[in-house]
């Protein structure tokens, strides 16, 4: 047998060698933790015995539950036709402030993510419906680009959000308390976007085109629009103000959001059966890769639990004496370098196994370090040379669209972005005020 802290910390560097030498996470996570646990223990039938039993208590709760129920809502409501309907409200309501098809995609961005919760996937969409338009306005395409790829990174910030279940997941943090933390850096990364937006349109009016000048294309009466979105409210308000009130689990929540966006699908004439299936399999396909990781991440836990690695890591920051804000920084750094590389919800089950319990040695809220990290990770999401919210735009967008253009486009927003991340850094109260309002 191997020096358990020896073997814990071999153990993660030999995953993140695994993962850059092209071998899925999952896999990297599963074949480490055996062989950590084999390693420290010595013995293949214990540490078969230890895997297997985690691996079936990995999932086996009702709140994994609320993962899918949230994907198929989001996937429902698309098909309904929401985000169409969003994009127009926003645009109808900035369309005489220069700049403001820039504005009205970020403010159509923040309110698909309170349905969606998934950052690739409003990057997708939103090429579709707001570049079009942009390219109609005469609006540069980089500039475009960028605010489409940077407003996208609400899916995954504001609540509902697939990336702080599986924070709440690993952490066994409240759920309820990290949609409500959420809100306040969501509400900061849009209003940032935004006032960048209408400061760089100010500066170089060439930058919105001809925004104003060109004849808008034929709009519905405002009243029609208002009676379409108000459902997608109601939705939302049902969702998450049922979490908040204490009136249903997360899990239940989402299944009440799933049947609710199903109905306004069926009311809108967008229900088919193929639709739905295609909508269930696409479901399939997405948890079963986020299930897949979570049990693998439950084996790399309690293979670092047996390490003692954390705790041995605890120490050592103790008695390193530097200010804790050093710790946070260095995190930070990190995990935007891990976002150049590999997707968001494989980078939180890294890595949160070992920050959280060193962020909490500092005395630092997990609540407030999981905001942080949440932003963090989905600021390097648009970092080259594997931006994952970039290339799938670049996916959804005409050939004649360079990737090149899209991370230039992104450039200043990635440094506004920052600016955001700083705030929520100094400020704590930006994620900790509407946990404590909404939930005491």
């Amino acid at each position: 047998m191997m020096d358990p802290v020896t073997v814990g910390a071999l153990s993660v560097v030999a995953i993140f060698v695994l993962i850059l030498a092209g071998f899925h996470v999952g896999i990297a996570l599963g074949a480490m933790s055996f062989a950590g646990v084999y390693l420290i223990t010595g013995k293949f039938r214990v540490a078969a015995s230890i895997l297997q039993t985690t691996a079936f208590n990995g999932v086996n709760d009702y709140i994994f539950a609320v993962i899918p129920l949230f994907v198929v809502m989001g996937l429902f409501a698309t098909q309904a036709g929401a985000t169409r309907d969003l994009f127009d409200a926003a645009e109808s309501l900035m369309r005489r402030v220069r700049g403001g098809i820039g504005v009205a995609t970020v403010m159509a961005n923040a309110i698909f993510a309170a349905i969606t919760g998934v950052s690739v996937a409003s990057a997708a969409v939103f090429s579709k419906l707001a570049i079009p338009e942009m390219d109609r306005l005469g609006y540069n395409r980089r500039f475009g680009l960028g605010i489409v790829a940077s407003s996208a990174l609400l899916g995954m910030l504001i609540p509902p959000s697939i990336l702080m279940i599986v924070y709440g997941v690993i952490t066994e943090e409240s759920i309820g308390r990290l949609f409500a933390a959420g809100i306040g850096p969501g509400l900061l990364v849009a209003g940032t976007l935004s006032a960048t937006i209408l400061l760089m349109v100010r500066l170089n009016p060439a930058l919105a085109g001809q925004e104003g000048h060109v004849a808008a294309r034929a709009r519905e009466p405002r009243l029609s629009i208002i009676l379409k979105i108000w459902p997608i409210f109601a939705l939302i308000g049902l969702v998450l103000g049922g979490i908040y009130g204490g009136l249903f689990t997360p899990t239940e929540a989402g299944a009440i959001g799933a049947l609710g966006a199903l109905v306004l699908m069926v009311l809108r004439g967008r229900f088919s059966g193929g639709g739905v299936v295609e909508i269930l399999l696409e479901t399939g396909k997405a948890c079963a890769s986020i299930f897949f990781l979570l049990i693998t991440a439950q084996m790399y836990s309690r293979m670092l639990t047996l390490s003692r690695l954390p705790e041995a890591l605890t120490e050592w920051a103790s008695a390193l004496e530097v200010p804790g804000i050093v710790i946070i920084l260095s995190f930070i750094l990190v995990l935007l370098i891990l976002g150049c590389i590999i997707d968001s919800v494989s980078i939180m089950l890294l890595t949160m196994p070992i920050m959280v319990p060193l962020a909490a040695t500092f005395g630092y809220d997990k609540v407030w370090f999981g905001m942080i990290a949440i932003l963090t990770i989905e600021i390097g999401l648009l970092t080259p040379p594997f931006g994952m919210v970039i290339f799938a735009m670049k996916a959804s967008l005409p050939a004649d669209v360079k990737i090149e253009d899209i991370f230039i486009g992104v450039a200043p927003f990635f440094a506004m972005l920052f600016v955001a991340l700083a705030l929520i850094v100094i400020f704590p109260q930006i994620s900790l005020f509407f946990p404590k309002l909404l939930l005491g």
